[in-house]
């Protein structure tokens, strides 16, 4: 069974520093949750824009959903041609 990483975004936002530690994480597992602190923001509003921005960022492969002000992010299969 794999393990859930986790991860916190800061005051400093999604920075490209941050994107790259994703991707690398999701070399080695498949779901991560990240915390998202008040420092970076403090309304849904601002939430949902963050969680759009993290998924056009990624790419395709990936899904999120939020609980509270978190996001779990699942890796999703590439479909083979």
């Amino acid at each position: 069974m794999q393990s859930v990483k986790e991860m916190q975004l800061g005051k400093k936002g999604l920075t490209e520093e941050f994107i790259t530690g994703l991707k690398e994480q999701f070399e080695n597992t498949k779901n991560i949750r990240i915390s998202v602190l008040k420092s970076c923001c403090r309304d849904k509003e601002h939430f949902r824009e963050i969680k759009d921005e993290l998924l056009k960022k990624l790419g395709g492969n990936y899904k999120a959903r939020t609980i509270g002000y978190k996001i779990i992010l699942k890796k999703q299969k590439s479909k083979a041609r």
